[in-house]
């Protein structure tokens, strides 16, 4: 971090410092907590501390950036302690979706201010922190299990399991990098939007690479990041949460230097299927780039939702619906380009038109119907291809019934007969048709309802 300027609350309390500063150019409120006669536990002090910078951070539209090694609320101070990490939880409540919120974890976060975490917008571990709420002791006594700290609640699992994390990094200088790196394709808050940077990466560059990446044949894996990569300027593409639910990819990147957020699903895992954990961090992250006027691009190539008898009594409906409120909520400009297969309820899903997308199109591969049209043809012709007792030519009459559906139902020219796309495009000018797209909607301006909120999904 660069000197600091402007001391809102320095050395009041052994455990906690805040103050106005810089980071990587980046005008920012910083706090730690750490340290101090109880490892960095938080009291009244530090609790006041916090908030403190917090509303600081609110009033002067700045990003908060913590770093945090704490024990939980300090026992020694009693109910005061409890008091005082819900005031902290209030001010960065107050500030979400107000500023950006970073919190970098470099050693314990545990008990009730590591719910602080789930508050962020960006959680970065280093490979030794750890968080929960409820500790090892408390683990054991209640179920019998015995295990560490690094096991519950370590950075691998919450970068991997959880989702708490966005990045784990190796030491707290990379942590403290890696925020800088996050703020450099975001804006201050919520009033502003992102500075556009120079762009020596010409426009009209063919894609070929992302040509050449994604197989013809729909049941063939291949990994959509390298589509991602060649589309924007050349190494400006940030994934975040990169380990949590990869069948789906979520990043920052640029688009003709204007900073954008991306989703895409992820054949090269599951299939490219969505499940529980593709929907809430993809709906998370949507809902965030709303809130700091990132325009979104959506790369689709699924072949729908993950069926499952244990993911539809977990929720598969009420999580498959964040994405969908997710979608239909934002109001920054919507570009999405379908890649290979898009089928049934994901269609929907992955920012159709239907949801309010602005702009939509497909490379001449794709395939977007209500099903694939092998599972289509034994639905429609199921009884005909039963009646044929020939195996062979049994397979022979599947596989005509199934190009004549896909002729007919599938190819995207349908969809764009039928306005349900915008364009039929070719994959080599994907980069250049984006990139004018988002010239010609970046204006793009949409009045909130009046309403106190909406009751999302969650």
């Amino acid at each position: 971090m660069s000197l600091p300027s402007v001391p809102v609350t320095k050395h009041r309390s052994a455990s906690a410092v805040a103050q106005l500063t810089k980071l990587g150019g980046h005008r920012i409120a910083e706090f730690s907590i750490r340290g101090g006669t109880h490892a960095g536990s938080i009291g009244p002090a530090e609790g006041a501390t916090l908030a403190r910078i917090g509303q600081s951070a609110i009033d002067l539209g700045l990003p908060i950036v913590g770093t945090i090694a704490s024990s939980g609320a300090d026992v020694s101070e009693g109910l005061p302690s409890l008091h005082a990490w819900g005031e902290v939880a209030r001010v960065l409540a107050n500030a979400s979706g107000v500023v950006p919120i970073i919190l970098c974890v470099v050693g314990p976060c545990v008990s009730g201010p590591a719910l602080l975490l789930g508050l962020a917008d960006v959680v970065i571990m280093t490979e030794g922190a750890f968080a929960y709420v409820s500790g090892p002791e408390t683990v054991r006594s209640f179920t019998g299990e015995i295990v560490d700290n690094l096991t519950l609640g370590g950075a691998i699992f919450h970068g991997q399991r959880s989702g708490v994390a966005e990045m784990v990094v190796g030491t707290e200088a990379e942590a403290v990098l890696a925020a800088a790196h996050v703020l450099d394709y975001l804006p201050s808050n919520h009033l502003e939007t992102p500075a556009p940077v120079f762009c020596d990466d010409p426009v009209e560059r063919k894609c070929d690479s992302a040509q050449s990446t994604v197989p013809t044949q729909s049941s063939l894996a291949y990994d959509v990041r390298i589509v991602i990569e060649d589309v924007l300027d050349k190494s400006s593409f940030l994934e975040l949460r990169a380990n949590h639910a990869a069948n789906l990819v979520t990043g920052l990147g640029r688009l003709d230097g204007q900073s954008v957020g991306i989703i895409a699903n992820q054949p090269d895992y599951r299939a490219g299927t969505i499940d529980i954990g593709a929907s809430e961090k993809a709906a998370r992250f949507v809902q965030w780039c709303d809130c700091f006027n990132l325009p979104l691009i959506t790369f689709v190539d699924t072949p729908g939702f993950e069926p499952g008898r244990d993911l539809e009594w977990r929720g598969m409906i009420r999580h498959g619906a964040e994405l969908v409120h997710a979608y239909a909520a934002a109001s920054v400009p919507r570009l999405g380009v379908i890649l290979r297969k898009s089928y049934g309820g994901a269609y929907i899903v992955m920012d159709s038109k239907g949801l309010g997308n602005d702009w939509c199109g497909a490379w001449p591969t794709a395939e977007i119907a209500v099903m694939g049209a092998r599972g289509a043809v034994q639905i429609l012709e199921g009884k005909t291809l039963r009646d044929i007792s020939d195996q062979d030519e049994r397979s022979a009459k599947s596989e005509t019934l199934e190009v004549e559906y896909s002729e007919k139902f599938a190819n995207p020219y349908v969809a764009a007969e039928r306005g349900l796309i915008d364009s039929v495009i070719e994959p080599r000018e994907t980069r250049a048709v984006l990139a004018k797209v988002l010239e010609q909607i970046s204006s793009k301006r949409e009045p909130s309802l009046f309403r106190r909120h909406t009751n999302t999904p969650l």
